[in-house]
């Protein structure tokens, strides 16, 4: 099991530029699949507010996705935060660019956006302040108790 710090580490050290998964690596959270593809706009307003570290509302991005997706522009509002989480964690721009990216797989793009928090230790379905305290928990940690001489009563 690995300590607090090398968690804490593994969710704010950029890596080697490298995604953890493919674009089209969906179905590796199948559960996640399943609701982007039917409901792509509450995928996407649970990883802005944690790309956005609780500055948006999940409610406010998925509205306005939602809005923009009714008139096939929601790629214009969802590309930017591809890219913000790109820089948050120094992953390459690929297979090509973001917008192109969200133009043509948007789902895909949800779903790899998805997969990459999660796998970077945090989890949009529970929201950013959920987040916030099981970092500050993990922090907290009991010290260990080396096993030693014990006494015996007599």
């Amino acid at each position: 099991m690995a300590s607090p710090a090398a968690n804490r580490q593994s969710i704010t050290t950029p890596n080697s530029g490298q995604w953890t998964t493919g674009l089209f690596d969906c179905f590796d959270d199948s559960s996640n699949c399943f609701m982007t593809w039917c409901c792509p706009f509450i995928t996407f307003g649970r990883n802005v507010e944690i790309i956005d570290k609780g500055k948006t509302s999940p409610a406010d991005a998925a509205r306005t996705y939602y809005i923009l997706g009714s008139f096939g522009f929601a790629f214009c509002y969802s590309y930017p935060y591809r890219k913000k989480l790109r820089e948050q964690f120094s992953l390459k721009e690929q297979p090509c660019g973001d917008c192109l990216v969200h133009c043509c797989c948007i789902q895909c793009a949800l779903c790899q956006e998805h997969r990459e928090l999660i796998n970077r230790g945090l989890d949009p379905t529970i929201g950013w302040a959920a987040n916030v305290a099981r970092m500050i928990q993990n922090e907290k940690v009991a010290p260990v108790v080396e096993a030693g001489m014990n006494r015996v009563a007599p």
